[in-house]
């Protein structure tokens, strides 16, 4: 579950951008396998409750007025797939692998709160039909995933005692290389529905009286208050803590070859709504590190689900190769050692560059909205 990380009006810009960018997936008949989502602001209907399980689609058209996120949840509120920022009056399409059993499909007007909701029903015994290739893409990108969350976890630590320590300098040194791993593999960690609140919320995405913690509560103190506090100390250790339950939960999370096909465009919507845009990284303006990070992880996904879409989409491969060789040459730009994390401070990003940035962002995020559908067996 991503928290709303933007005002509603710049959400709406940036979902009017990405999905004008994604239009072409709009297009197709409605055949098995296809289930129509009307989302509205105060509804959330679907054209059938039963589908076969296997591969679904969902045809998401947005007739509200608030930009909206679709989600298919298991019963547990685990994340099987989701589509974010859809603009009002657009559309998205998107192609998820489901085991026979019980889920919810739920609408997020606004993209806050638990959403409105429908319970759907996968029927049917068999799975998926899957090329073995994607069985070893899915064992390598787990891999991939445990590794980035145990390398996290030092790097975390590092910083935690920094802020134990009352050390403001050296916990703003810490601060953004300790995140690069929970960034490569965010979807994942976010597919487990209550993580992610506690680490990575910003300030905007408070819900009630829900607690802010993590991260970004200890980016304001040390880059806007200036000052490391008792409760910071105390907010430190709650970070390893949920950073540790993170870390113990990898290995069981749902991963199937469009799961990691669609968390890599999540990565790029995450790229489009919140690092150019400046809102992740406020205080600190670390942004183009988390910038790099998600594209890197998108990129992993890409390269492990690869060769078998490029069996059944040459044409998309071509065209994912090119545009993320152009994202990663432009990111360069911005580091004077390209095998350094240390980015350019993004207020220092101009409003040219940044669009750039953008277009760049958006050129790769239409190929890669194929993705899913490219690995799905014919």
């Amino acid at each position: 579950m991503r928290p709303a990380r933007l005002s509603a009006l710049a959400a709406t810009a940036v979902a009017a951008a990405l999905t004008a960018v994604t239009g072409c997936t709009e297009k197709g008949g409605d055949g098995d396998g296809v289930v129509q989502v009307t989302a509205t602001d105060d509804k959330c209907e679907v054209s059938t409750k039963e589908f076969p399980a296997g591969h679904v689609e969902l045809a998401i058209e947005n007739k509200g007025s608030k930009v909206t996120e679709v989600y298919i949840l298991f019963p547990d509120d685990r994340v099987v797939t989701e589509r974010e920022n859809i603009g009002p009056g657009t559309k998205q399409r998107v192609t998820a692998e489901v085991k026979p059993g019980d889920y919810q499909i739920a609408c997020k007007p606004g993209m806050k709160g638990d959403g409105i909701r429908q319970s759907v029903k996968a029927t049917g015994k068999g799975a998926a039909k899957r090329d073995p290739r994607l069985d070893k893409a899915v064992a390598a990108y787990r891999q991939y995933a445990q590794a980035q969350a145990d390398e996290t976890l030092p790097l975390a630590e590092a910083f935690a005692k920094a802020v134990k320590d009352g050390d403001v300098e050296a916990a703003k040194k810490a601060y953004a290389p300790s995140r690069i791993g929970w960034e490569r593999t965010e979807p994942v960690a976010e597919s487990f529905g209550d993580i992610d609140p506690k680490v990575d919320l910003r300030e905007d995405g408070l819900e009630g009286d829900q607690e802010w913690t993590g991260w970004h509560r200890l980016e304001k103190s040390l880059w806007k208050d200036k000052k490391i506090t008792g409760e910071d100390k105390k907010l430190a250790d709650r970070l390893i803590t949920d950073l540790e339950d993170w870390q113990n939960r990898v290995g069981k999370a749902e991963i199937t070859p469009t799961s990691m096909a669609n968390g890599a465009k999540e990565l790029l919507d995450e790229v489009a709504t919140g690092k150019v845009t400046g809102e992740e990284e406020r205080y600190s303006h670390t942004d183009l590190v988390d910038f790099k990070a998600n594209v890197e992880g998108a990129e992993k996904s890409y390269e492990l689900l690869k060769p078998v879409a490029k069996e059944n989409d040459a044409a998309l491969t071509t065209e994912l190769d090119k545009q993320f060789a152009a994202l990663d040459t432009l990111l360069d730009k911005y580091r004077a050692d390209k095998d350094s994390y240390e980015f350019t401070s993004y207020d220092k990003v101009g409003a040219a560059d940044r669009k750039e940035l953008s277009d760049a962002v958006n050129a790769l995020a239409e190929p890669l909205s194929k993705l899913a559908a490219a690995v799905v067996t014919k």
